[in-house]
């Protein structure tokens, strides 16, 4: 399976923000869209970065309550790994297993922003997968064949 069916399931949107914003500004985001991370991004297009929940826990010891007024830039990942609609989810899988990665956004071939993954959208294609296999499986034995 590539990583275009998973968008064409889940769709394309991706929520981002303005590298200007501050944390609390995100995590209003994060909030409203019940997600894990935001692509940081000044159009909506170029990937500055990725700033998960994981980095706000992270910095809230050295920032502490201060870190609400704190911009994006000052706590996101600048080394974004991304993946393209083309590549295998079995790729994808072991590259947010070994990188201990939970989101990968995801670029057309200009490298313009054109969805994102998460981990559990790809353990849900990964067990859309086996079920489909399995029946088949079953299907065959049920047949005699």
């Amino acid at each position: 399976m590539r990583i275009a069916e998973i968008l064409r399931t889940k769709g394309s949107a991706v929520a981002t923000i303005r590298p200007e914003a501050d944390i609390r500004a995100l995590l209003a985001l994060l909030t409203e869209h019940n997600i894990g991370a935001a692509v940081v991004s000044p159009d909506g297009s170029v990937i500055s970065g990725i700033i998960t929940e994981r980095d706000i826990v992270r910095a809230l010891l050295s920032h502490g309550g201060q870190l609400l007024d704190c911009p994006v830039t000052q706590v996101m990942s600048t080394d974004v790994r991304t993946c393209g609609p083309d590549d295998e989810v079995d790729g994808l899988r072991n590259i947010m297993t070994d990188h201990r990665i939970r989101h990968l956004p995801v670029v057309d071939e200009e490298g313009r922003l054109a969805g994102i993954v998460s981990i559990g959208d790809v353990v849900k294609s990964a067990l859309s997968e086996l079920t489909t296999e399995r029946e088949q499986l079953v299907e065959y034995l049920q047949g005699g064949y």
